[in-house]
């Protein structure tokens, strides 16, 4: 358990981690692109307003000028550095004037191939052909077409996002590392707080034993000398579940160790579980219920063959207890994608679907179902440490007519 709560610390924090640095990454690399649109877009808007030239002894270029002050992009060099053409066209897509003096990388012969952009787009801006593109019609009809070269700015935006991509992902490896290297710490309060409950379910449950065998040891010579009574019965019978509750917390303890109990190795996992469940067969019907074993043959498995046996035990037993009087109960073996799948089908009592997964919380009884229960509520608990421990799950869903289905997945 320790070593899973770890692994979960260690995937939620490099995950948020992760998240933040994304949206941080996402953030900066927006503004930088709006940023950089944004002077782009004042570029034009100057050479539009402009007839289609940044003139040269704008005043906007002097030292002390406001508007430079104000954040403008604009400087003496600017008409000296700003790489642009302007094509002139009529509403028939008739080529009126090129202006290339501005651009090295387009020739004449080459405008048709912008003309022909510049009449798909029509009017607005965008970008195309590492162009940043402006069209707008002119008060005597003809549409202007602005092409400002963008290679500089869009390789400053691309040199920023592959950088902070870069320093994002060093920086989650980083923190990861950290992360790692002081997970242990970090759920020290909680290793600590299961160790000590660990060691007091033991503890108890070894002080408990002797007890219980004394008790049990003195009703059977109780019964010798005076024989049957109802109320020896019934004691023994408590006592019997005494014994059982001591050995499930003992066993429940275990699974939940560092290093885990279970001895792995190959059986057939059908001859097994079908031995399992004839066992339970005359038990079900004593109890008013038919179990179908539905057991796929031939299935071997790589497991713990007592820890499945006991899994299987548990989800039976479980179903003769809950189930509606008279009714069926399916048991269900069959071979999963990555291991094999054990289930138990039976009608219940009405039970909130918002209950289905607090049934495997230890000592948990929903209280419709289970509160006339026999059990001490740790055996699905059980179950599902036994789950966990073969890299599964076990989980417990609601059908039509009150049916409700435990299904083991053991992989």
């Amino acid at each position: 358990m320790i070593k899973r709560l770890r692994i979960k610390f260690i995937k939620i924090a490099s995950l948020t981690v992760a998240a933040v640095m994304l949206l941080l990454v996402v953030i900066l690399n927006t503004a930088n692109f709006i940023s950089t649109d944004r002077k782009l877009n004042q570029t034009i808007d100057m050479i539009s307003s402009n007839e289609g030239r940044i003139p040269m002894d704008r005043p906007d270029f002097k030292n002390n000028d406001p508007m430079r002050m104000q954040g403008k992009p604009f400087d003496e060099e600017t008409p000296f550095s700003t790489r642009y053409f302007v094509l002139t066209y009529t509403a028939q897509g008739e080529l009126v004037t090129a202006d290339l003096d501005r651009i090295a990388a387009v020739t004449e012969q080459e405008t048709d191939e912008y003309l022909s952009l510049a009449l798909k787009k029509g009017e607005g801006s965008g970008y195309v052909s590492g162009y940043k593109y402006s069209i707008t019609q002119q008060p005597d009809g003809n549409f202007r077409a602005i092409f400002l070269n963008d290679y500089q700015e869009m390789r400053s935006v691309y040199t920023v996002l592959v950088a902070s991509i870069c320093a994002a992902v060093i920086c989650i490896a980083l923190i990861t590392v950290l992360i790692v290297l002081f997970s242990k710490k970090a759920i020290d309060p909680v290793v600590k707080s299961s160790q000590q409950q660990k060691q007091f379910i033991t503890d108890a449950s070894h002080e408990l034993k002797t007890p219980i065998t004394v008790i049990a040891t003195s009703l059977s010579v109780l019964e010798m000398e005076v024989g049957k009574q109802k109320w020896i019965d019934k004691a023994k019978n408590q006592t019997e579940k005494l014994k059982d509750l001591v050995n499930s917390l003992v066993s429940l303890s275990k699974m939940d160790e560092e290093d885990s109990p279970l001895k792995m190795h190959d059986f057939n996992v059908s001859e097994a579980l079908s031995e399992t469940a004839e066992s339970f067969a005359d038990f079900a019907e004593t109890q008013g219920h038919k179990l179908n074993i539905d057991i796929e043959n031939g299935i071997t498995y790589c497991g713990d063959e007592y820890a499945v046996r006991q899994l299987s035990s548990i989800l039976i037993d479980n179903a003769v207890k809950y189930a509606d009087v008279g009714s069926d109960i399916d048991f269900i073996l069959k071979k999963d994608k990555k291991g094999i799948a054990i289930s138990t089908r039976n009608k219940c009592q009405s039970i909130d679907e918002s209950d289905l997964d607090k049934l495997f919380d230890r000592f948990y009884r929903a209280d419709k179902s289970r509160s006339q229960s026999k059990g001490f509520g740790i055996g699905l608990s059980l179950a599902r440490s036994i789950a966990e421990g073969h890299n599964g799950s076990v989980s417990a869903e609601l059908e039509e007519n009150n049916t409700i289905v435990f299904t083991a997945k053991l992989k």
